[in-house]
């Protein structure tokens, strides 16, 4: 077995309305990196993916999610592309959209019946661009990844509708917690395929925390926790597995995703699934309430969604509490 680099980013902590969903990418490098090795696959893989939009390029775009994304038809294929292009490395074309929402760690029939309003993300993938464009694109990656000694060993989106979510922050108090508590799952995940590796893990800083290490040692409670550094913009530990069967760095970064290209994937990633998770609550609330202008979830217009979609609403049998974000 080879390094693993990992990373994991989230999308809508902030926002009224929708889903917070967490990115997660795992790959496995055949060699030993040297220095600055979260950043070695842009390197690895730079003829099929950019770091950074210019004009005229064609490459797939790995950066943080706001980057590439915007909300224009050309930045919704380029998000799309980048998103199933790299998931259909895992074997399964087309993409099922429940692989995205709400993920591998959740049922989805439960998670629906909680979340009824996200019931059509499960129309086909994808949805912005040509299906045969996007092969091409997931062609070039493999043979991109081959080249590099790179496998992408798994992959994918844990999502939190506003249910969950608002469970967690009752039974938290605190939101931060809510996030990390919403991280733990692909760290867990991350953590049980580093088995016999050596790895780094990225992830993004959590709001204002900057000591992580006794949520890790009660989150990962079979690993050893040693405490490398904490500073203002990184907190870096070291997980040892209680037999010595892996070593795993988790390193919490200020903008982590333009520091590692695995958090930058997975921010992507959380982004693709939220927005079409607001697709599907858009298309639902416009069935009851025709003409019903959508909303992305941010605060201000989340507002404007709610004082509008009254009837729908009702229609469907619901109370904005039932929608709303807690904290």
């Amino acid at each position: 077995m080879g390094f693993l680099l990992a990373g994991v980013d989230e999308a809508g902590f902030g926002p009224l309305l929708g889903p917070l969903t967490i990115g997660f990418a795992a790959f496995d490098l055949a060699r030993k990196p040297g220095e600055a090795p979260a950043a070695l696959p842009w390197q690895l893989l730079e003829t099929a993916v950019a770091g950074a939009p210019a004009p005229g390029e064609r490459r797939l775009l790995v950066a943080d999610s706001k980057v590439v994304f915007a909300r224009t038809p050309r930045g919704a294929k380029r998000l799309e592309q980048t998103a199933l292009a790299f998931l259909g490395q895992l074997g399964t074309w087309p993409v099922c959209p429940t692989r995205l929402m709400p993920g591998p760690f959740t049922d989805a029939a439960d998670w629906h019946a909680r979340h009824p309003w996200y019931a059509d993300v499960r129309r086909a993938l994808p949805r912005h661009g040509d299906g045969g464009a996007l092969e091409l694109a997931a062609e070039r990656v493999r043979r991109a990844l081959a080249a590099g000694g790179l496998t992408l060993l798994d992959a994918g989106v844990h999502a939190l509708g506003e249910r969950d979510y608002n469970l967690l922050c009752d039974t938290e108090g605190n939101k931060s917690l809510v996030l990390w508590h919403a991280a733990l799952e692909p760290l867990r995940r991350l953590w049980d395929l580093a088995a016999g590796r050596e790895g780094l893990v990225v992830l993004d800083r959590q709001g204002g925390r900057a000591r992580y290490g006794a949520l890790l040692a009660r989150g990962l409670p079979d690993a050893s926790v040693r405490l490398v550094t904490e500073r203002s913009d990184l907190s870096e530990y070291e997980l040892v597995g209680r037999g010595g069967d892996r070593r795993l760095v988790v390193r919490f970064q200020e903008r982590g995703e333009t520091a590692s290209f695995s958090t930058a994937l997975a921010s992507c990633l959380a982004k693709y699934a939220r927005e079409l998770a607001m697709d599907a609550f858009n298309a639902h609330f416009a069935a009851h309430q025709p003409g019903l202008a959508p909303t992305a979830g941010y605060t201000q217009d989340g507002r404007r969604w709610l004082d509008e979609a009254a009837d729908a609403l009702t229609r469907a049998g619901l109370q904005p509490a039932d929608l709303v974000r807690l904290r």
